[in-house]
């Protein structure tokens, strides 16, 4: 009797492994919170191919993209789904950065934990080329007396948050300011925008057409090596822009695991290192403590940049 029941407790004991040993078993989504076209979905869909040749279950992107929002939305999607592994969060830096703060219940506190960065973005300001400046001290001075519109993807983005406190410190004066669901060439061309914050990546058909008067972070890009990072500008304003893979805090630990061993496969493969090579973005595989320390760090900048706003 007493064999019975322990063969029954460790069966039950036993039960939950086997389930877990079974994942993934049915379609296993990505959400980017932007557009298709963007460096995060083009580099996202790999992770999506690498997870479904590997574990020959359907994978994909899915996109949810919030306009004036931001990434917002598509984080509070990720959050409402079950912490299961069959829905990963391809998030930029702004969701554990400050997304507890923006008033949105779902994201307060952070229901996610990282499981590594992927991808640091090649984020520029780029203005049309047909207007009287190349740089931001001429912007600087030309925004005095003209109307200068800026385009962003979002006011309480990072990049965004980032250019208005770049503003401050170097007295360019916007006139008005946008959100768009996407930013590329024609929003420069149509006249929608004057400046706008950006990928490079979006912007390369029209490189010789357009002005890029400075990248975020603290290195100049082999695609625009003329202008300056902001750093150089104001040093203070160390900002890194980076996309990472988020899952649910209650996600068991073999799941994130096997997520995590394909998606830093993804990373060094040969496909991934070429879109790097094109477009000079950083694509390379951090892991979780690296990546929370990159959080610390970005909220540190980020205080910066909400004492240059008050």
């Amino acid at each position: 009797m007493k064999l019975k029941t322990f063969g029954l407790a460790a069966a039950t004991a036993l039960a939950p492994l086997a389930a877990l040993a079974e994942y993934p078993e049915k379609p296993v989504s990505f959400v980017v919170p932007w557009p298709p076209g963007d460096l995060a979905d083009i580099t996202t869909r790999i992770i999506a191919d690498e997870f479904q040749s590997t574990y020959d279950v359907a994978s994909a992107v899915l996109n949810k993209p919030g306009g004036g929002g931001g990434p917002f939305p598509g984080a509070v999607y990720a959050a409402q789904q079950p912490a299961d592994g069959y829905t990963v969060g391809a998030l930029v830096n702004a969701i554990p950065a400050f997304g507890d703060k923006v008033g949105i219940a779902e994201l307060n506190p952070n229901p996610f934990e990282p499981l590594g960065i992927y991808l640091t973005y090649p984020f520029v300001i780029a203005a049309r080329g047909d207007l009287p400046f190349a740089s931001i001290e001429k912007l600087a001075e030309y925004s005095q007396d003209n109307g200068v519109v800026l385009g962003h993807f979002g006011a309480k983005l990072l990049p965004t948050r980032a250019a208005f406190a770049l503003a401050k410190s170097t007295d360019i004066n916007f006139a008005s300011h946008a959100a768009f669901d996407a930013l590329d060439c024609n929003t420069l061309a149509s006249g929608d925008a004057d400046i706008i914050t950006v990928t490079v990546q979006t912007i390369l058909p029209c490189m010789d057409s357009i002005t890029v008067l400075a990248t975020f972070g603290d290195t100049r890009l082999p695609l625009a090596p003329d202008a300056p990072a902001v750093t150089e500008i104001v040093p203070d304003l160390n900002l890194s822009l980076w996309n990472g893979l988020f899952v649910h805090k209650d996600t068991p630990q073999e799941v994130r695991d096997q997520i995590t061993e394909v998606a830093e496969r993804a990373v060094n493969s040969e496909r991934m290192q070429k879109i790097a090579a094109q477009t000079g973005a950083l694509i390379e595989w951090s892991d979780k403590g690296a990546t929370e320390a990159r959080i610390e760090s970005d909220k540190a900048a980020l205080a910066v940049i909400n004492d240059l706003l008050q």
